[in-house]
């Protein structure tokens, strides 16, 4: 495995000392005393990959982006350039900024790595993710910043080096980032700033988006996805997530029923069983929110999704990430123990315009 291993050096320094942040703070950060953190945090990531992959590749960037930290863990890196272009990477001094991110990320990618492990922050996150744009080489988070908004990390710098050296696949991710000097005021208010493929794992973090927004994000991806797959037929289900998808679609549906949806065109409003049976063609899919406090993807409040329409149909469960983390769990109870059954286990609940969270229907 070739991995390009990359450090933002002055990521979280503004946390600790009032800043929230140190998107242009650097020197008032210092002022106030702020020690650096990502670099203590780089060491733990790349103490624990060369626990699990200790015959990786490393290549990184001339110091402070990572060639010392990547020595001390014991690798013996390539050194791919400098942040001021003199070949020297032993500058601890030098400021690095975002186009040495970019450069470095870039020279990562034409050198053929799998994998980007950065430590950073979300500015650091969206910085990379640009520099990735067009390629199919992901990129993993080992969280050092103060916000930490984004779904590409991972949970721990210990967490980064299981799954950067275990991962067998990936999945698209949302970067996003926020105002800082809007959120020293209080005005939190994250943006989506990129889409990035991540490695797939139960060891990254979920989005930190908050609830306002959340819903609208959710809805515009799956329409976007409706919108693409014209052949399909789409069971919308009820309640006010699915409802903000079906008005994303200009669809005038129905917010406590179901309505059906193919091409373009809503097929049936307020749908009984059998009306959507008659409805259903080669390809379907139900798309349905669980009901908030209990869980319940099917059994409660839509019995028009009888066994019978489940059975035809593909399941899109998607949900705001605040109703998830108020459920927990999720539920179904069908009227049918052998459907019940099959329908147990893991899914992927979409709560963003790319991102899936794991959820486990008991």
């Amino acid at each position: 495995m070739r991995i390009g291993f990359l450090l933002n050096p002055v990521a979280g320094m503004g946390g600790r000392v009032g800043l929230k942040g140190t998107d242009d703070k650097v020197a008032e950060a210092r002022a106030r005393g702020a020690e650096p953190r990502a670099p203590d945090r780089a060491r733990r990531a790349l103490d624990a990959l060369a626990d699990h992959a200790p015959d990786a590749d490393l290549l990184t960037w001339g110091e402070p982006m990572g060639a010392a930290v990547a020595r001390a863990a014991g690798f013996d890196p390539v050194v791919l350039g400098t942040p001021d272009d003199s070949g020297d990477d032993t500058g601890a001094a030098i400021d690095t900024d975002a186009d040495d991110t970019r450069r470095a990320v870039t020279a990562f990618v034409d050198a053929d790595v799998d994998l980007v492990l950065f430590v950073g922050g979300d500015g650091t996150a969206a910085d990379v993710a640009d520099a990735l744009d067009g390629t199919d080489t992901p990129m993993l988070g080992v969280p050092a910043g103060v916000k930490v908004y984004s779904s590409v990390f991972a949970v721990s710098p210990e967490d980064a080096a299981v799954v950067a050296a275990t991962f067998d696949r990936t999945e698209r991710r949302e970067v996003l980032d926020i105002d800082e000097d809007r959120y020293r005021e209080g005005d939190v208010h994250p943006e989506l700033r990129a889409v990035a493929s991540v490695p797939v794992a139960e060891q990254l973090q979920s989005s930190k988006q908050t609830a306002s927004g959340t819903v609208e994000s959710l809805a515009e991806g799956v329409a976007a996805e409706i919108r693409s797959r014209p052949e399909t037929t789409w069971v919308l289900g009820p309640g006010s997530t699915v409802g903000a998808v079906k008005d994303e679609l200009g669809v005038d549906g129905t917010a406590i029923g179901v309505d059906v949806y193919r091409g373009g065109d809503l097929l049936v409003a307020d749908a009984t069983e059998q009306e959507i049976l008659d409805a259903l063609g080669d390809d379907n899919v139900i798309v349905v929110s669980p009901i908030g406090g209990q869980g319940f993807v099917f059994g409660r409040g839509n019995p028009q999704l009888s066994p019978a329409v489940i059975r035809r149909c593909d399941v899109e469960v998607v949900a705001s990430r605040a109703k998830l983390d108020d459920i927990r769990t999720l539920r179904v109870d069908t009227d049918d123990p052998e459907l019940d059954e099959r329908l147990r286990g893991w899914v992927k609940v979409r709560v963003g315009k790319f991102e899936r969270r794991m959820m486990k229907i008991v």
